[in-house]
This record gives structure tokens, C-alpha cells and sequence, in this order.
């Protein structure tokens, strides 16, 4: 197993091997090495190389007149935000008090991080635990700009009756994030694009509906979120940890690259065709056959029709036997066994805790050599 102070030393050494380079270059600190090109040379090794020689690095190496470093500040207009200025004042109060909240807000495309000073707040005053489910309810109409929903924790719920630019629920800690076509808009929702890239990146916990589809690199390194959606662009579920992930229909290529944990469950009457967009490298499919987990990827379908009124949704579920059949249980291969393992140990009379934990330890190979000065720990 890891430990914090492996990360602690681990620093160390690089600031250890930073020092021992500026010290041969003749710096004291980083700041004086700043624009000091002069000091830089194109390797003989590099010169001699048939594709490297022939790049032209002088423009790289050009030696600049006048300041190098750091001198003004930046202004990055916080207190114009729509948090600032909106949101927060709506609801401070009641954040304060533990109280419910409600509140109508415009939004548009230049409003980036909408609601994630006001999620900060929350975090502040009641930690990770955050506040209620629901509590603070905003209801955004319009386009929203990137990092809609970023880091908004739990207590937050973030309805969106428009669409939104890239990085929607980046980092969600805990909070609820729902975005739905307009209700004039008539088209089928799972053929038009309703959120942009990456959205869900590196989020740890929380829900979310998307009425329409994803742009690319849908819950990278998603390690808790439970999301719906209705299609997705290339590299969906890149590196994810943990987490459920429905789709609704079409994915991109190279699904499920480097995923390690959490399930996906994505709608698709073709599983060869399929096959053909995942990197299977990590990856396994299987039918949804478990009665328990069919409930489960079906309550998440009723969430999402509820919450986006949505007609996918609703065909789904008026047909849901048949449905169920059609779904494809993406689910990485190493995850599986850690996750039979756990249960192995728990039918065994282990508390889930402890089962986590021997499976964890019989299912990775981790090994630390003995501590020297406390520098020599090392995890292979």
C-alpha cells in the first residue's frame, strides 16, 4: 500500500535534483534561471542525429531584451463573475443558515465556472460532508461557458435548460448536475451535441443527466460520478477509476483506454461494431443478466427521464425488458477481480473494509524495500 510519506519524499528527491542541476548551472534560485537561454546548447549527439540536425533551434535559443520575470499582476475580474454578482448573493444566506435555496439565473457562454465559487463556499463551512442533497437549487437558462458546475459539492444541484461549452462537472465533488434541451427545441436530443469536451474530468462524486450527446473525452479519470448521457464523442472513459457511466447511444473510438475501474453501460443492439471503437486493452464486455444491476442502470434511466424529460429515456423505459438486452456491461478486467475478491472475502466473514484491503494487497504486486533515512522506501 501507499503512504503520504512516500509522496513527501518523493518531492524531496526532486527538489534534491533540481538544486543539484541549478548548482552546476551556477543559479541560486529558479527565478534567476528565467530567459537564461544563453546557458542552453544543442547536444553534438543531437547535431549528428538524421532528424534532429536538420531542426532549426535558434528561435528557441533567442536571447530576450528587457524583464524576464514575473512584475504585474494578473486580473482575473473574480468579482465580476456570475457567481459573485448572482448567484452567491441569492443564496448566502441560506448557506449560511443550512437553509434550502432556490434560484432563476441567466447564463451565457463568457459565464465560466458558473457556481463553483458559491460550491467553495459551502465547502468551507461544512467540508467534505457538504450540505443535504438539494440543497442549493439553481436554474440556469441559456449557454453556459467552460467549467459549468466545476467542483460544485454536495448539496449543489445545477439545473441547465440550454447547452454548455467544454469541462461541464470538471473535478464534481458531490454535487448534481442536470442539462436539458430547451423545451422548444425539437430534434431528437441523442443525435445533437449538448455539452462540449471533456466533460467530468477528474470528477470523485456526485450525478449527473445529460439530455443529448458529449463531446470527446467524456469522465476522463472519473473515480465516483454516476452520470447518463445520450452519446458521446472519441476517447470516452479514458482512465476512469470508478463510477457508473450510462450512454445512451452512439460512442466515439478508442473507448475505455486505460480505464481501470467503475462500469460503463452503454445502449448498442451491435456489440462487434462496438468492439471495433473500444481499446480493448484493459476492458472486457458482459450482458446485463444481474437482476440487481439491471434495477440499478434502470433507476438511473428513470432518474434521467424525470429530471431531462427525455424521449430516449422514456422509449427505454416503456420497453425496458428488451432494452436491458441491448446494453453492453464494459467493465475493466483487473476491476472485476478485485471486485470477486472482495466479495470472496466478505462471504468469508471479513467486514467489507477488511476485504477491501486483502484484496487490494493479494491482487497488486507491492513490494518496499527497507527504509534508509527514511529516503529509501520505494514502491515497484
Amino acid at each position: 500500500m501507499g503512504d503520504p510519506d512516500h509522496i513527501v519524499n518523493y518531492m524531496l528527491f526532486v527538489a534534491e535534483e533540481v538544486r543539484e542541476y541549478m548548482a552546476e548551472l551556477g543559479f541560486k534560485t529558479l527565478d534567476e534561471m528565467i530567459g537564461r537561454t544563453d546557458v542552453l546548447h544543442v547536444s553534438e549527439r543531437a547535431k549528428a542525429h538524421w532528424k534532429a540536425g536538420q531542426l532549426d533551434l535558434s528561435t528557441l535559443l533567442y536571447q530576450p531584451e528587457g524583464v524576464r520575470t514575473f512584475r504585474t499582476a494578473q486580473n482575473h475580474k473574480i468579482d465580476e463573475s456570475l457567481d459573485m454578482t448572482v448567484i452567491l448573493p441569492a443564496v448566502q444566506a441560506a448557506i449560511e443558515a443550512g437553509q434550502e435555496a432556490e434560484a432563476e439565473i441567466k447564463i451565457n457562454n463568457t459565464n465560466r465556472v458558473a457556481g463553483t465559487v458559491t460550491g467553495s463556499e459551502i465547502s468551507k463551512r461544512y467540508g467534505a460532508e457538504g450540505l443535504p442533497d438539494d440543497t442549493i437549487r439553481l436554474h440556469f437558462t441559456g449557454s453556459a461557458g467552460q467549467s459549468f458546475g466545476a467542483f460544485v459539492p454536495k448539496g449543489m444541484t445545477l439545473h441547465l435548460n440550454g447547452d454548455s461549452n467544454d469541462y461541464v462537472g470538471k473535478g464534481l465533488s458531490g454535487g448534481k448536475i442536470i442539462v436539458k434541451a430547451p423545451d422548444a427545441f425539437n430534434c431528437e436530443t441523442h443525435d445533437n451535441v449538448i455539452i462540449g469536451n471533456v466533460a467530468f474530468y477528474g470528477a470523485t462524486s456526485g450525478e449527473a443527466y445529460i439530455n443529448g450527446r458529449a463531446g470527446e473525452r467524456f469522465a476522463v479519470r472519473n473515480s465516483g460520478v454516476n452520470v447518463v448521457v445520450e452519446g458521446i464523442g472519441d476517447h470516452g472513459c479514458e482512465y476512469m477509476t470508478g463510477g457508473r457511466v450510462v450512454v445512451l447511444g452512439e460512442v466515439g473510438k478508442n473507448f475505455g483506454a486505460g480505464m481501470s475501474g467503475g462500469i460503463a453501460y452503454v445502449l448498442s443492439d451491435d456489440a462487434k461494431a462496438f468492439k471495433r471503437k473500444c481499446n480493448m486493452e484493459m476492458i472486457s464486455f458482459e450482458k446485463l443478466t444481474d437482476e440487481a444491476e439491471i434495477k440499478e442502470v434502470q433507476e438511473m434511466v428513470k432518474r434521467h427521464a424525470a429530471l431531462t424529460n427525455s424521449k430516449k429515456a422514456a422509449d427505454l423505459l416503456d420497453n425496458w425488458e428488451k432494452a436491458a438486452e441491448t446494453f453492453i456491461k464494459v467493465i475493466p478486467k483487473n476491476y472485476k477481480q478485485m471486485l470477486l475478491s472482495i466479495e470472496e472475502q466478505k462471504a468469508a466473514g471479513l467486514s467489507e473494509e477488511d476485504a477491501i484491503m486483502y484484496a487490494f494487497e493479494a491482487n497488486t504486486k507491492v513490494h518496499q524495500t527497507p527504509a534508509k533515512d527514511h529516503k529509501q522506501a520505494v514502491v515497484q
